[in-house]
């Protein structure tokens, strides 16, 4: 018997993950026969999280054919190497995270295990001198990097940080010109099938009553169809990540464009600090239990580089995610699909991953329940991936200077994280995944940066004379410190494109090789 095809698909909200989603979807699928259309109302605020990205937001745009420079100065974006995090270990602690790795493994043994026989030999210098994405954007550095293999420049990558609002509208452009409909309303009344619940149509304020076949949830934390309509069940995971608030406020630019964001630990929570062309993002995010509104505002207030150019806006959440990302025919994606914090810039990595698994796993008519299971157990894994990475950042903190960061260091820790703990500071391993988001540099960077050491060594290190390490050692760093002494300014990279001198003048890019000079 063949299988009947979607035909009609509704997208209920905007945003980031409303427009994101009715771009891929135009894109795949509207040439197919398939109607998409998508509800949103000004008169609903979007929260306009992620403005910091990950490097996963390029192939994106580069599978919907969006041209990176136009998509640069759409959104006022600036580039981003990495993440500096500071007194998250302790006070006066400064690390970044970097997209990128570090030094080069040798015998099929990571870096970071002859980074440790050289500390145990009386070596203090820290690992970061040997990543070229930071000690380049600690020098306010950038170039784009560089395809060949052998050269240092091909070890990092990069994201953005951009204005989500302008994203939004970018793609909601986009999607419009591709035949995206888009119906202004609030959605007043769900209509749900009394054969088996799924979801029939939406009713307007304005009357009009959108049918369809697979119902999109982009309706942000509220959850209007996938938790008000279908009772679908949230985890809340708040007994790991504490913060349920954030307030956040933009200011005027000020200084140099560091091509990197800043996540700075305060006495209750953290600040972020977002830098873009128009202007700087900044957002204090919190815990409720130890910090009041208006003592988040005033830190945060007192710590803008500029003056701020809007009211603050508060944000209250409970970290978690939907028992099911998708119940009958509706695909919960973005805040109605649950909320991490934006500490490692995974907000817009999360809805991108939603659309992508759910254009892999496409439905027809008939929503079997294989298809819908597999699509569930793969988020699961992302966001509980996703959350372990950020407990560590919290737990992982030597601090006693406050209460919150004693419950913090002392709290108990999901299991899959506290095993994953125990093999680096006994062996400095790494658990690798088959899926999920974060590699083996971007665990070594976080567990180094806050001080979690391994007491011992990949024995195959041993392989190599202590003099023979000590000088590859030695060449690494020189290497590092060349390469990123010859990239340009970030601000002059920006620049430089603005002007579109790419083709006529190609910005200095060194030209080293991980096997030396060339």
């Amino acid at each position: 018997m063949s299988k009947q095809s979607i035909r009609k698909i509704v997208i209920v909200g905007g945003g980031t993950s409303g427009w994101m989603t009715g771009a891929a979807l135009v894109h795949f699928f509207g040439k197919q026969g398939c109607e998409i259309q998508l509800i949103e109302s000004d008169a609903i605020g979007t929260v306009g999280v992620g403005e910091a990205t990950l490097p996963h937001l390029r192939f994106f745009n580069q599978t919907l054919g969006i041209d990176e420079q136009e998509f640069m100065q759409a959104t006022q974006a600036t580039y981003k190497m990495g993440i500096e995090f500071s007194n998250w270990g302790q006070l006066g602690d400064v690390y970044i995270h970097p997209f990128g790795d570090y030094g080069r493994s040798y015998n099929d043994v990571g870096f970071h295990h002859y980074w440790t026989k050289l500390k145990q030999m009386g070596d203090t210098s820290p690992i970061d001198i040997y990543s070229l994405p930071v000690v380049a954007a600690a020098r306010n550095k950038f170039a784009f990097p560089s395809s060949d293999e052998r050269s240092i420049l091909s070890t990092y990558s990069y994201a953005f940080h951009l204005d989500a609002t302008l994203y939004a509208k970018y793609l909601r452009n986009y999607s419009e010109m591709r035949g995206l409909v888009r119906h202004e309303g609030k959605v007043i009344e769900v209509i749900q099938s009394s054969v088996d619940g799924r979801i029939e149509k939406v009713l307007l304020d304005n009357g009009l009553h959108v049918e369809g076949d697979l119902f999109i949830d982009c309706s942000g934390f509220r959850g209007l169809l996938i938790e008000q309509t279908l009772k679908t069940g949230y985890e809340d995971w708040s007994e790991y990540l504490p913060c349920n608030r954030a307030v956040a406020i933009p200011c005027e630019r000020n200084g140099n464009l560091l091509p990197y964001t800043k996540a700075r630990a305060q006495t209750s929570g953290w600040q972020w600090r977002i830098p873009l062309q128009h202007r700087t993002g900044n957002g204090y995010v919190y815990c409720s239990d130890y910090i009041s509104d208006d003592e988040a505002c005033g830190s945060l207030l007192s710590n803008l580089d500029g003056k701020p150019t809007a009211e603050p806006n508060f944000l209250r959440f409970t970290t978690g995610k939907r028992k099911e990302a998708w119940n009958k025919n509706c695909v919960a994606i973005g805040l109605a699909g649950g909320f991490l914090e934006p500490l490692e810039s995974t907000s817009i990595y999360l809805i991108q991953i939603a659309i992508t698994k759910l254009i892999e796993f496409f439905p027809d008519k008939d929503f079997d329940e294989a298809t819908r299971a597999e699509y569930n157990r793969q988020m699961d894994i992302e966001y509980t991936r996703v959350k372990d990475f950020l407990i560590l950042h919290y737990h992982a903190t030597r601090r006693t200077d406050t209460s919150f960061w004693n419950r913090c260091r002392t709290m108990e820790i999901p299991e899959s994280l506290r095993d994953k703990m125990k093999l680096f500071k006994e062996r400095g391993y790494v658990v690798q995944y088959q899926g999920g988001l974060f590699l083996e540099p971007s665990w070594v960077a976080v567990y180094l940066g806050q001080g979690v050491v391994p007491s011992c060594y990949d024995l195959r290190v041993n392989r190599i004379s202590d003099s023979d390490l000590q000088i590859m050692m030695k060449n690494i760093r020189d290497l590092v410190a060349r390469a990123a002494a010859d990239l340009p300014l970030h601000s002059d990279f920006l620049q430089w494109q603005r002007e579109k001198l790419f083709n006529a003048c190609e910005a200095p890019r060194p030209s080293l090789s991980l096997y030396g000079s060339r």
